[in-house]
């Protein structure tokens, strides 16, 4: 069987370098996956030999190093086929063949250098970082218009049922405590500008927090209210989500979290299965709006305060005593949101003396306070 036009069944040249590997030689004829046991003869050539038979002959001229693990040496030859290798694990037998190979570390035409790989690779790695950073972003703000709001009303009723499973059906609603948030947020509603109907709902859970999602559902903790000092802290907080629904912040982080996923379910008209599932995980762990769409939300609750006669300052000191000082923080300078010192620093400059009565009375605002409580 012929090995390539290198190769000979003869003896090996009598005129070979004494010098021969004992063991420790590895050949690979490129034509199966066979491990060739051999010694190799140096002398006007490379001989690889088995049971005293040549199986190729390399030119030294043509010999090239290839990648290989420290302590092996393993080589290939332009005139065998591509994929027949040599390896070889004793030193001196490597060190002598490396003496008489000038060309032993040159490119193998038709393939990258390992320089030029690494500058691939760098580049390929800086490309990603800069679609990560810039691409997507951008990709998300141009096709969040472009989502129908049939399809985001889908996506928030699918991420409203997990959210009760996750809650276990815990909805606060004592009929006065209720109609007390109903007036508080169709008063929101009205000032903000919303076309669409607000459906908001008061979740019993310890955890001081609020927050939207997809299709106007808008969701109050009642470890929020428990911290709540009066109705205008709650109306600010409150405003500040309907910002996020204002400006489809919720479309947008998901397009920008759920990517390729997202698109694909929407082409295919699966929105509702795991794009939701994993938009309703990272709303209700992770809330990962960006600094802008923070700030964008708290430039929005301000606006809405000020059009119903109130300061926007309250909702400032209810985030800062939850918070605290952000900045002394470890870590606070990977902090998604502005640091809530720089919120209340902001909503205190845009502090105006009050036009109009509170939207809930002392007596709405302690049933609202007290919605959880049955």
């Amino acid at each position: 069987m012929s090995l390539g036009s290198d190769e000979s069944s003869v003896a090996p040249s009598a005129a070979a370098d004494p010098a021969r590997s004992p063991d420790g030689a590895r050949y690979f004829d490129g034509q199966s996956s066979i491990k060739h046991r051999v010694t190799v003869a140096l002398a006007d050539q490379c001989e690889i030999v088995e049971d005293g038979q040549v199986l190729a002959g390399w030119p030294f001229d043509k010999i090239r190093r290839v990648d290989a693990p420290d302590g092996l040496m393993r080589v290939s030859c332009l005139t065998a086929l591509p994929l027949a290798r040599l390896e070889i694990d004793d030193a001196s037998l490597a060190h002598q063949l490396a003496e008489r190979c000038p060309k032993l570390d040159d490119d193998i035409p038709g393939r990258k250098g390992t320089g030029r790989i690494v500058a691939w690779s760098v580049a390929a790695l800086v490309s990603i970082v800069l679609v990560t950073i810039y691409g997507v972003p951008l990709a998300a703000d141009r096709l969040t218009p472009l989502i129908p709001r049939s399809v985001e009303q889908r996506l928030g009723e699918a991420a409203d049922k997990q959210m009760r499973v996750v809650f276990s059906g815990k909805v606060c609603h004592t009929p006065d405590g209720q109609a007390a948030f109903e007036k508080l947020v169709n008063a929101l509603q009205t000032a903000a500008g919303l076309d669409g109907q607000v459906d908001a709902t008061v979740l019993s859970t310890s955890v001081p927090n609020a927050f939207a999602l997809p299709g106007g559902k808008v969701y109050l903790f009642n470890g929020l209210l428990a911290k709540a000092r009066n109705s205008d802290e709650i109306a600010g907080v409150l405003a500040h989500e309907l910002g996020h629904v204002k400006h489809r912040d919720n479309v947008r982080n998901l397009i920008y979290n759920g990517g390729t996923s997202f698109l694909i379910g929407l082409l295919f008209g699966d929105v509702t299965g795991s794009s939701s599932l994993l938009f309703a995980s990272r709303t209700m762990f992770d809330a990962a709006y960006s600094r802008e769409a923070e700030a964008n939300a708290d430039a929005f609750s301000i606006d809405v305060m000020r059009k119903l006669g109130r300061s926007p300052k309250p909702m400032g000191e209810l985030l800062f005593r939850i918070t605290g000082n952000e900045k002394d923080k470890a870590l606070s300078f990977v902090s998604n949101h502005p640091f809530t010192e720089d919120r209340l620093a902001l909503m205190r400059q845009a502090d105006q003396p009050p036009t109009a009565p509170p939207i809930l009375s002392d007596e709405e605002w302690l049933a609202l306070h007290d919605i959880c409580k049955s």
